[in-house]
C-alpha cells in the first residue's frame, strides 16, 4: 500500500486533449486520485514542453486540430521516448490505424468511459513504465 502511494504521489500523468472540459475533468479525476497531472491543449504543446521528460503515462485524444494523437505518438518514438500512452477518442467508429503491437499502446478508451476504467489502465501504464 505504501509503495502504491508513494507511486501515485511522484507519477506524472499528462493529458492531451484539445477540449478545454475533458482535460479539466480529467485532471480533477487524476489529482484526487493523488497524481500529478500536466494538461495540454495540444500534441505540439506537449511536444514542445518539458512533457515528454517528465511523463510516466500519456492519456491523450485521438483527434485533434493539427497534429492527432497518434502522429503524436510517433514522433515521440522518433525523439526516444516510450511513454505508455492511453488513448480516448469520441469517434470509435473512424479510429486511425494504430499498431496493436505498439507496447507503449495501454488501451483505446471511447469517450464517455468509465473514471474506474482509465483508473485501471493507468495502473498498468505505470507498471510498464517501471
Amino acid at each position: 500500500m505504501m509503495q502504491d502511494t508513494y507511486r501515485r504521489t511522484t507519477s506524472v500523468i499528462s493529458v492531451v486533449d484539445d477540449d478545454e472540459s475533458v482535460r479539466i475533468a480529467l485532471e480533477s479525476l487524476l489529482r484526487s486520485n493523488g497524481y500529478l497531472v500536466r494538461t495540454y491543449a495540444d500534441a505540439l504543446a506537449f511536444l514542445h514542453s518539458s512533457g515528454p521528460g517528465e511523463t510516466h503515462c500519456l492519456v491523450s485524444d485521438i483527434q485533434m486540430p493539427g497534429m492527432c494523437g497518434v502522429q503524436m505518438h510517433e514522433e515521440l518514438m522518433a525523439m526516444g521516448f516510450h511513454i505508455p500512452i492511453i488513448f480516448i477518442t469520441g469517434y470509435p467508429g473512424a479510429l486511425p490505424r494504430i499498431n496493436a503491437g505498439t507496447h507503449e499502446l495501454i488501451a483505446l478508451l471511447p469517450k464517455p468511459f468509465q473514471a474506474d476504467e482509465l483508473m485501471n489502465c493507468i495502473e498498468i501504464a505505470l507498471d510498464r513504465h517501471i
